[in-house]
């Protein structure tokens, strides 16, 4: 079984959808379990931390053989606010996988409001006057008109955190712990 470390139907889908092709016949489920870092985190490392998270909280899950942890995260730089994805996939024999997302900029207002520490899901709610925009079409999807849809963003990152079990002769399994010390 497939377990995702969020109920998040915009996460859970692309992980339907991408395990139903890559591996059919796997039951995806997800369960709402803490990320153990702020509500929106700040940076790569804060956010590969609450992936890695819910990652492992999934995989400790009863009949789990496969734990999932999807983050989102805002990181600052000269050139604004940007919110990126990182996607942790576990599995109980060892092998994980790891990608970072596609990156966009958010608006100047959207970021004056996360550098103060608002979460950017209710701050987009607030920007279209809509609720739960999170668990539908997401910032990305608003900031594109739709053209990339929430789900769609965390399909990539979900595909190309998949190599290490596609192509498992080109990422072999010994001196990996480094990343991952308690998998």
């Amino acid at each position: 079984m497939v377990v995702v470390g969020s109920t998040n139907p915009a996460k859970l889908e692309p992980v339907r959808r991408v395990f139903a092709e890559v591996f059919p016949g796997l039951e995806v489920r997800g369960v709402e379990v803490p990320s153990g870092v702020r509500a929106q985190p700040i940076g790569y490392h804060e956010t590969l931390q609450g992936a890695l998270n819910r990652a492992r909280a999934a995989l400790a899950q009863p009949g789990a053989a496969w734990g999932l942890g999807l983050e989102a995260g805002v990181e600052f730089n000269g050139q604004g606010s940007w919110l990126f994805n990182i996607a942790v996939i576990l599995r109980a024999d060892g092998r994980w996988g790891l990608a970072r997302g596609g990156s966009v900029l958010l608006p100047p207002r959207v970021g004056e409001r996360l550098r103060r520490g608002e979460e950017l899901g209710p701050i987009m709610d607030d920007l279209v006057g809509k609720k739960d925009t999170k668990k539908g079409s997401g910032a990305v999807g608003i900031l594109t008109l739709s053209r990339i849809e929430r789900m769609e963003f965390w399909r990539h990152t979900l595909e190309l955190a998949l190599p290490p079990f596609l192509r498992p002769e080109l990422y072999p399994l010994e001196g990996v712990a480094y990343l991952f010390p308690d998998t």
